[in-house]
């Protein structure tokens, strides 16, 4: 076997697995829910139920989440002059398809806690520059003029296809705060680029013949392993006949720059859509295709927002939609739940019409909520992929909201696996105002350990994401820390997302919080309710 992860999955030697195939068939199970640890460690992060990871047995029902746009939206339009560009270094044939755009794509929306401001990189233009801009509270942006181009915003000129953002705050070398990953126009060279930054706006190039790649290829790191991962855009066949296929292949490396110089034979298949990814009816597409995915660490787990590409259509822009996936090996996927998780509007009009895209980063920790920044297409009539104005959007969810196991009148349980933890004291999030949760705490064998009995618990009727878990007759978990325990809940009228086990009363996670947040210090929730 290969390495044991935090959450108790032991890795097979052969690493990252090499025998994936396309189809059209969902992927396999991830091994890690056929065969979970005997007891899994639960000390890093929030312990999301939006797989039966942690469940041993369950009377609720799974619910799955979509985010919700924000009634401002867009939150950031193309208003200025040189956001209506076209790259000179462009070929001419995509003259036509120039519009204002002012969009991640996938670039990055990042909370830096150094300058406590919101910061955005977005596309200027079709393929044109990199822009920059900053906010307080993440829904009100400032286009600030800058050095790099006066009097513009821009702070990259380079005609890109698509870049990477990552603000990276276990970097040691300031100089390396930011890095810079992009795919150069096709007709200029199919190598990878990366630049670093210090700020964010000055950028030095450091690589520009890294591995051969595709549009749309994206970058994130994998903190739970200290992996970058490289989400490679490629091609690939379903069936016979059938050519052209958006689809990722995967490649790690400890180091940034060094990773992103793969060899041909580097990268393994990693994933596509799949027949339960269906494109819409009556359009050009037999089988749906895996346009973009952007990947971040939250909590104990990694998400990924898949850019479904569902079809085309005369006068809009591309059919894409966002899908959420869940990893907790960071390799094979759940994605249980095919809803459309962030959706286009087909009313014509509409900022978001079609060419739903992510941002680097992928969420923010907002209090309470999660917020996804993402691209959306006007879809002015002018073609068969007409690019059409880009806008930014915002999306919110509930913090941990991707799942929730519910309950109604009829009070429901839910037991878990056999969990060890080092921490103290319990957390949940729950939403059960008009219900009540209580929680007893069990040995291995399935024996209620006094005093952490369902009676002596203090029954919570509350909406909080952030909610303390307490019984008569105990101050703390702390003679159970090390100890394998299962927690069984017990719920009516409400709905569970969450639990933890933090260390302190403050109830820090001590999982990662994706592209941070107010009140945040690091990349870690090291702060609880401070945040």
């Amino acid at each position: 076997m290969g390495k044991t992860l935090y959450n108790g999955i032991e890795l097979p030697g052969v690493w990252p697995p090499r025998d994936r195939k396309l189809g059209a068939d969902p992927p396999p199970t991830p091994p890690y829910l056929i065969s979970p640890p005997r007891v899994i460690p639960i000390d890093v992060g929030r312990q999301l139920f939006v797989d039966d990871f942690l469940i041993e047995q369950t009377t609720l029902k799974r619910d799955f989440h979509s985010a919700e746009y924000h009634p401002d939206n867009p939150v950031l339009k193309p208003d200025k002059p040189w956001e209506a560009t076209r790259h000179p270094d462009l070929p001419k044939w995509r003259e036509s398809w120039s519009a204002p755009m002012a969009c991640p794509f996938s670039d990055g929306v990042w909370y830096d806690p150094a300058d406590k401001l919101f910061k955005m990189w977005y596309m200027n233009g079709y393929c044109d520059a990199t822009c920059y801009a900053i906010s307080e509270d993440g829904i009100n942006w400032e286009k600030p003029a800058l050095d790099v181009d006066p009097p513009t915003n821009r702070v990259y000129t380079t005609v890109s296809a698509s870049r990477t953002v990552w603000l990276d705050l276990e970097e040691t070398d300031p100089a390396r705060r930011y890095k810079m990953f992009y795919h150069k126009w096709p007709q200029l060279g199919e190598e990878l680029q990366v630049a670093f930054s210090s700020d964010g706006i000055h950028w030095t190039d450091v690589l520009k013949d890294g591995g051969i790649n595709g549009d749309r290829t994206t970058v994130f790191y994998n903190p739970f392993r200290k992996v970058w991962v490289f989400s490679i855009r490629w091609g690939g066949i379903i069936e016979e006949g059938q050519t052209g296929v958006r689809t990722r292949n995967y490649w790690e490396h400890p180091d940034a720059l060094e990773g992103a110089q793969w060899k041909e034979d580097d990268p393994v298949f990693w994933i596509g859509a799949d027949r339960l990814d269906p494109p819409y009816p009556d359009r050009d597409l037999k089988f749906s295709e895996l346009y973009n995915l952007d990947c971040v660490a939250y909590e104990s787990l990694i998400i990924g927002l898949f850019a479904i590409l569902q079809g085309h259509e005369t006068g809009s822009p591309k059919l894409n939609e966002l899908k959420v996936g869940f990893t907790r090996d960071g390799f094979n996927w759940d994605r249980t739940s095919r809803e459309i998780f962030i959706p286009m509007d087909p009313t014509p009009g509409a900022w978001n019409r079609g060419n739903i895209q992510s941002a680097g980063g992928c969420c923010l920790v907002v209090g309470d909520k999660l917020h996804f920044y993402v691209s959306g297409k006007l879809g002015e009539p002018g073609g068969y992929d007409s690019i059409g104005r880009a806008s930014t959007g915002l999306a919110i969810l509930r913090r941990d909201g991707f799942a929730s196991m519910d309950a109604g009148e009829s009070e429901g349980a839910l037991t878990t696996k056999p969990v060890s933890f080092s921490g103290k004291h319990l957390f949940v999030n729950v939403d059960a105002p008009k219900g009540e949760l209580r929680v007893e705490v069990l040995d291995e064998n399935g024996q209620v350990i006094a005093p952490f009995t369902r009676e002596n618990c203090v029954p919570i009727s509350a909406d909080k994401t952030f909610q303390g878990v307490s019984w008569n007759g105990a101050d703390s978990l702390a003679a159970l820390s090390g100890t394998p325990v299962r927690f069984k809940f017990f719920l009516k009228n409400g709905k569970l997302y969450s639990f933890w086990v933090s260390p302190d009363k403050s109830g820090a996670s001590h999982g990662y919080v994706a592209a941070g947040g107010p009140g945040f210090t690091g990349p870690t929730d090291t702060v609880g309710a401070c945040s």
